[in-house]
């Protein structure tokens, strides 16, 4: 049975949620169904350092156009209140950028945002088409705004939208800034409390004296070309000698990746790039791909089979706010095979493709940035490289090896974001070589704070064109450094727990890791030593996490989704092959699996 604060709050959204025909057609068609009723009014949408995500719908617990004007009041209130005049800018008023994603009510949501925030007074600076993650960090800051949101799920499936914050250095928020937000926004009733006006009459206001009102104007061509020429800048070929032409595949999977993408490339002379055409253009429904996710095979299947038709070497595909990238590529043929030749003169099947993790990208790239700024001679005095503590800790090996200083944080790139910020403050933001995390997110520069696809795909197709010249592909390359630094397989595994009644039985499992059955072994390891940063450790913000570190260099993370009603689980294993890595690997997860049943 429906407790009375849910059924009120229903019962008022079927009065006031009037606005969008779509809401007032799904509130109707809930009447009777106590457990859809409940999932959609159990709770407020979650506000955290990852801003809010959540299915599109009707509800407190849903995206829509009702929470995220209530959301973007609590931000508007919150910048108005920490808000000072910056004297290097035309207009004392405070200022947030916008962007958004190729996803289902994304530009519909952004205009919402944009009238709340011009009721307030703030002047909003907003995208005249859907634009990357990455370039909303570059706005922001290039802009001099006080925060920045970006309309994005990610790589969630087509029935997600979210809202992520930025803060005025051009990362994700501080969990600092997150709470007093959220306090905000908790203090506000979402039908009589959000000051508001239209998309266009903030339009109207750009340069008018005579309003109290803040204007909305759309970003100039200027900021998106300054954000293409710093990654052009990322190069780190110098006068070596490189062939440009080698058969490439992109997929924006219907994403925000397709222009910045391809102009970057283009610009640097790629010249032979096919784009996979079914996931070119941007699309919410994602209809070749349902979870846009270029961390999984069903997602890269379509660039796969044009890969292998146009016997391409390298398919990259970008996540649909483009803040993620995920390669595959053509495995070396076993001995006594011959090789398909690179114009696909010889048969080339799809499952002569491989798909690189994130780690294995990321070991891989970090490998060629060191490797070129020692022969480029633009290695820093004291580089630094940065890593979530999820991150394979061989590239810790690869960093050493290099003289590089390796900082471990929290999971989220807005903590790389932030050492960035550090550093710069500090007088050494050169130092930043690379920052990586193993979900595919990766930034070479220092010029946004957040994980940059563009950046990842541009630096890929270097780093190919270059072992290519020499003969070398991507997986020899990977073998190669296996053979240097030691075998390391990494997993990750994903458990959904949806609704109500799921996230509490997430909250239950992570009590039950640290209460009296916490655990002593997986797989038939000891556990030598546990970190709980639910406490705090090495000066990191606390987390709700658990990382356990094994006998022979094996460890495990533990950890909720800070986005998805998910438990994740992250396997470091070290051993001599790749068949003892997978059997001891399948063992420690059988005994974690067993927690979740």
């Amino acid at each position: 049975m429906l407790t009375k604060t849910i059924q009120d709050t229903y019962i008022l959204w079927k009065e006031q949620a009037v606005s969008d025909p779509d809401l007032r057609a799904e509130l109707t068609a809930m009447a009777g169904d106590e457990a859809r009723i409940e999932d959609a009014f159990y709770r407020n949408l979650a506000f955290g350092t990852g801003g809010l995500r959540g299915v599109i719908g009707a509800g407190t617990n849903r995206m829509n156009v009702y929470t995220v004007a209530k959301a973007s009041q609590g931000l508007a209130n919150y910048v108005l209140s920490t808000h000072t005049a910056q004297n290097n800018r035309e207009s004392a008023a405070p200022r947030i950028a916008i962007s958004f994603d190729s996803r289902i009510k994304s530009d519909l949501f952004s205009q919402i945002a944009a009238g709340v925030f011009a009721a307030n007074g703030i002047d909003v600076f907003i995208y005249p088409e859907l634009m990357p993650t990455p370039c909303l960090s570059y706005a922001v800051r290039a802009l001099r705004c006080d925060a920045g949101i970006m309309v994005t799920a990610s790589h969630n499936p087509s029935k997600y939208n979210g809202y992520k914050v930025y803060g005025p250095d051009g990362c994700q928020i501080t969990t600092e800034a997150a709470a007093a937000i959220l306090k905000e926004i908790e203090a506000l009733d979402p039908f009589r409390d959000v000051k508001q006006i239209s998309f266009e009459e903030g339009l109207s206001n750009a340069g008018r004296k005579d309003t109290a009102a803040g204007s909305i104007e759309y970003i100039g061509e200027d900021v998106y070309t300054a954000f293409i020429e710093e990654v052009k800048k990322q190069s780190l070929l110098g006068d070596t000698p490189v062939s440009r032409d080698d058969a490439i595949v992109y997929t924006p999977l219907n994403g925000t990746g397709l222009k910045p993408v391809l102009r970057a490339l283009r610009e640097s002379g790629y010249s032979n790039i096919t784009v996979v055409k079914e996931q070119e253009q941007p699309d919410g429904h994602f209809p070749t791909c349902p979870y846009p996710n270029p961390e999984i095979r069903e997602a890269m299947q379509l660039g796969i089979e044009y890969a292998a038709r146009t016997g391409a070497d390298l398919l990259l595909a970008t996540d649909p706010d483009c803040d993620r990238v995920g390669i595959a590529v053509r495995a070396p043929k076993t001995e006594g095979v011959a090789a398909a030749s690179s114009d696909g003169s010889e048969a080339v099947s799809p499952e002569d493709y491989i798909l690189l993790s994130g780690n294995e990208t990321g070991v891989l790239l970090l490998d060629y940035v060191c490797s070129r700024r020692q022969a480029l001679g633009t290695m820093p005095e004291d580089p630094v490289f940065v890593k979530t503590i999820v991150t394979t800790d061989m590239a810790e090996r690869i960093a050493e090896h290099y003289g590089v200083r390796t900082v471990n944080v929290l999971t989220g790139f807005k903590y790389i974001g932030e050492q960035i910020g550090l550093l710069e403050k500090a007088g050494h933001a050169d130092s930043y070589i690379l920052g990586f995390e193993e979900s595919y997110g990766y930034l070479s520069g220092n010029y946004v704070r957040d994980k940059d696809a563009v950046d990842g795909a541009f630096l890929i197709c270097e780093m190919f064109s270059y072992y290519k010249s020499q003969g070398i592909s991507l997986p020899e390359k990977l073998a190669e450094l296996y053979r240097t630094y030691g075998y390391s397989l990494n997993t990750l595994h994903s458990t959904e727990f949806d609704g109500s009644e799921g996230f509490r039985k997430m909250q239950s499992i992570m009590q039950g890791f640290r209460g009296e059955s916490a655990p002593t072994a997986f797989g038939g390891l000891a556990i030598e030593r546990a970190l709980d940063y639910a406490t705090g450790i090495d000066g990191l913000p606390t987390s709700d996490v658990l990382k356990y570190f094994l006998e022979g260099g094996t460890s495990v993370v533990v950890r909720p989704s800070g986005t998805e009603p998910k438990l994740k689980v992250y396997i470091s294993v070290s051993a001599p092959n790749k068949a003892a890595a997978e059997a001891s690997e399948q063992a420690i997860y059988t005994d974690l699996a067993a927690r979740f049943a």
